[in-house]
């Protein structure tokens, strides 16, 4: 192949790489194994016979889904010996991976809620509902993709999106928006008062916590608004040996993560935990809490690149 041939190869591909590792977010869960499938997906492009790829999106596609899909088995049988509870990876906005957000439904897709609750789906059910619902593949196209028939790819559609049926009316958040809601739900978590925390959140608000060996969480979800604030009350209390473990006391910031509201502690320039709020129209519903310095290091990547907002206040 010339150089000349090469670089329109790669630049194909490169056209594609961004909606790929959307793809690839959504199905694991995981920014760096979507990344890592999209650097396979691109080896099998390098090597493939051109006379037998007629479409390459639809070729890339079809590559990709089923590695993800390989992927998806084997991570499952590794989650069922992961210490403590597991969450997916949080990206921070602006990431190509978190698009397309066109509509509520492609930005509710990548939330930390929907990927946990997809978790519960088979691996051709999560393929089809995001293929469908967030990238508005038509059915006939994801039979192809799966190997499967249209009618088939129908009726496992209407499976997942049962499965993954909505209970709340999501709020849309700005950047100031997503700052004045964490900046209250600090203050009320470090006041000392559950019941500043019980108004924000909701009857059946949950709380996880996903340390990995690295730093231990809760071992299941603690679920209920007066639980999780006498537990913020006692778990947020300052403690020398917590903030070496982090390496020293963090600053804080406020975000976006995966479309919700985001607190960011920040250590000696590196990220080292990231809460995400879910908040509806109810209420805060979910706090999810990511202390496992192995699923930040896309964050810790994206950081290096971003521009934070004035740090909040300190509050300890």
């Amino acid at each position: 192949m010339t150089d000349m041939l090469l670089a329109r190869e790669a630049d194909v591909f490169e056209s594609s790489r961004n909606r790929l590792e959307a793809i690839a977010y959504r199905l694991l869960g995981s920014a760096g194994d979507a990344e890592d499938a999209v650097q396979e997906t691109y080896l099998r492009w390098q090597a493939a016979d051109r006379e037998y790829v007629a479409t390459p999106e639809a070729w890339l596609t079809k590559v990709l889904t089923n590695l993800c899909l390989n992927q998806l088995t084997s991570a499952r049988a590794r989650r069922e010996t992961y210490v403590g509870q597991w969450l997916p990876e949080p990206v921070l906005a602006g990431a190509p991976m978190l698009g397309p957000a066109d509509t509520v439904e492609q930005r509710d897709s990548v939330s930390i809620a929907m990927l946990t609750l997809m978790e519960r789906l088979t691996a051709n059910e999560r393929a089809v509902y995001v293929l469908r619902e967030a990238f508005g593949y038509p059915h006939h196209e994801i039979a192809d993709l799966l190997d499967i028939t249209e009618s088939h790819c129908q009726q496992v559609y209407r499976r997942a999106k049962q499965h993954l049926a909505a209970e709340r009316a999501r709020i849309e958040v700005d950047a100031a928006a997503a700052r004045r809601i964490v900046e209250e739900f600090l203050a009320a978590a470090v006041s000392g008062r559950t019941d500043q925390l019980v108004r924000l959140l909701t009857d059946d608000a949950a709380i996880i916590g996903d340390g990995g060996a690295f730093f231990p969480t809760l071992n299941r979800p603690l679920v209920g608004a007066e639980r999780i604030a006498l537990f913020m009350r006692l778990a947020i209390k300052p403690s020398g040996a917590k903030w070496d473990k982090l390496g020293g006391k963090p600053m804080l910031f406020a975000a976006i993560a995966n479309g919700r509201p985001a607190l960011v502690l920040v250590a000696g320039e590196r990220v080292v935990g990231v809460v995400v709020l879910e908040v509806t129209a109810d209420g805060i519903a979910a706090v999810h809490g990511h202390v496992n310095p192995d699923k930040l290091a896309y964050v810790n990547r994206q950081w290096a690149i971003y521009t934070p907002g004035a740090p909040l206040p300190d509050l300890w």
